[in-house]
């Protein structure tokens, strides 16, 4: 990757009003209050605990901004509307263009919460450098069992913590009451994960969607390829030394 890009698949929603940290903080799975100190990444769940959005949040000028998948901002800002009810909270599109990058961090960027792997980020008027190479992108999300939107993150479908929301500082179990908490913090405190995603090496070109199984039986279904790695959604009990994902074997790493 070159030092810095453009992120056009990302943009970035304003929430203001004087309301706008208890609002939020009644929808989603991390503190609110942290985002003065640094931002958070987080999630908006389903009343069933599924997840629904993922987004970065930050200080804006008396505002939380909220890094945002594009083609869900729009969701996002109809969901958060649908709970605004009587709260003095307005939910706008900023226009925002998001800057990824690594190595020295120019003004005003911020290190991504979820892994430091990831680089930096921060939000300016336009671009005026490269676009995002997605293979390479991919190739770093792969290394650091980093989940994307609508790939490993499936809206409906996933749970945070199968899809690693702990580990990329995606969940606060100490906060107050959030939709989907309960939930959350269920598998947290009173099951045994029985399924995740995890890194997979690949012995031959399988592609993203296939099923994986074990000795025939299903054992979870392949995602992100790139190269010799991918990710995969595996049922633990069946995630043995050899999987199949058709004709390619899969091991996890």
């Amino acid at each position: 990757m070159t030092n810095g890009f453009c992120n056009a698949d990302r943009t970035v929603l304003r929430v203001a009003g004087a309301d706008r940290e208890s609002f939020l903080e009644g929808l989603v799975s991390n503190s609110v209050a942290r985002v003065a100190q640094g931002p958070v990444y987080a999630a908006m769940l389903s009343p069933q605990g599924k997840y629904l959005f993922d987004f970065i949040m930050s200080s804006g000028t008396d505002s939380i901004l909220l890094d945002v998948r594009k083609n869900r901002a729009v969701a996002l800002a109809q969901r958060l509307t649908m709970y605004r009810l009587r709260a003095d909270v307005e939910i706008t599109d900023t226009g925002l263009s998001v800057l990824q990058g690594f190595g020295e961090m120019p003004n005003g960027a911020f290190m991504d919460p979820r892994s430091d792997a990831l680089g930096w980020r921060m939000y300016g008027d336009g671009c005026g450098i490269p676009e995002l190479d997605i293979a390479a992108w991919d190739a770093l999300r792969v290394a650091h069992n980093i989940p994307e939107t609508g790939v490993e993150l499936l809206p409906d479908d996933s749970y945070i913590l199968e899809v690693g929301f702990e580990r990329l500082n995606g969940v606060d179990f100490r906060k107050g009451c959030y939709v989907g908490q309960e939930v959350t913090a269920r598998m947290k405190h009173k099951t045994e994960l029985k399924k995740g995603l995890v890194s997979v090496s690949i012995d031959g070109k399988p592609v993203a969607g296939t099923p994986i199984t074990t000795d025939g039986k299903p054992a979870g279904t392949l995602h992100t390829v790139s190269g010799d790695k991918a990710l995969a959604y595996l049922r633990f009990d069946r995630a043995k030394d050899d999987m199949q994902a058709g004709a390619a074997i899969i091991r996890r790493i």
